[in-house]
């Protein structure tokens, strides 16, 4: 019976490490966070170290494990030998990414190949290079292993502004998918986390005057931006026992902006 079966502890991460990209700031901090906390070791790899420093510190403060690994994900060859250097993996978290939001016409080819490097090259080496260390370390029988993209309410939809954005979140939408296809036999689980204008230095650096707020939180029917805190309790569900049988999805955290 369910009640026989059912537990928090089916939320928990203890024993599991975990690798998370551009968990310096925002998101990845908040993710980081709060794997620490649910149980997991975790790896928090970036391109600047006093951020990284910063995080893994407030984790080990608050009684978790972290460790740090300083690394541009746009540097496949140093990406793929810190990744494969690891001596076990259960899950990663593709959070690294950008934005430029420009009118189409506007577009130029350094933005263009900026974003298609983050937002959809470094997440496939960063996945291919976890997946190998997964496959060989993890203890996929019993308990799996999993990796987590962090896409966008974008990869659904489309925007003003953002043609190159929507592009690249619609790629790591399509990866999710075949991935979570091919490896499900493995025992790998892959899933996608779909934020709406969350609060993030990112989104601060874009959404930076009352109008532009005003414009973004009139288009998400609960009426506020994502808290990191949101987006972080959605990221350990998927990474969680609790999601054993989720893979090839994608788990929206956008107050309803694309339910219109």
């Amino acid at each position: 019976m369910i009640k026989d079966q059912f537990s928090m502890s089916s939320f928990r991460l203890d024993g599991r490490v975990a690798l998370v990209t551009g968990a310096g700031q925002g998101l990845g901090a908040s993710i980081s966070i709060a794997y620490a906390k649910a149980g997991a070791s975790v790896v928090l790899l970036g391109r600047t170290e006093s951020y990284l420093q910063e995080t893994a510190d407030f984790i080990r403060q608050d009684g978790g494990e972290a460790s740090v690994i300083v690394c541009d994900v746009t540097d496949d060859q140093k990406l793929r030998s810190s990744i494969g250097g690891l001596s076990r993996l259960d899950i990663l978290v593709n959070n690294a990414g950008t934005n430029f939001p420009e009118p189409f016409l506007d577009v130029s080819d350094d933005h263009l190949d900026t974003m298609l490097n983050l937002n959809v090259r470094a997440c496939f080496v960063a996945a291919q290079s976890a997946v190998q260390v997964m496959l060989r370390s993890a203890d996929l029988d019993e308990k799996g292993a999993c990796v987590v993209n962090m896409s966008s309410q974008m990869g659904h939809v489309g925007s003003p502004n953002r043609t190159v954005y929507c592009m690249t979140k619609h790629a790591i939408e399509g990866l999710t998918k075949a991935m979570a296809v091919e490896l499900a036999d493995k025992n790998i689980r892959v899933n996608s986390i779909g934020p709406t204008f969350s609060e993030t230095p990112m989104v601060k650096r874009i959404v930076d005057t009352p109008e532009k707020k005003e414009f973004v939180t009139s288009r998400i029917p609960m009426g506020r931006l994502a808290k990191l805190e949101d987006v972080a309790a959605a990221a350990v569900y998927l990474a969680s026992p609790a999601a054993s049988m989720v893979t090839g999805t994608h788990l929206l955290v956008d107050g309803g902006w694309t339910a219109q």
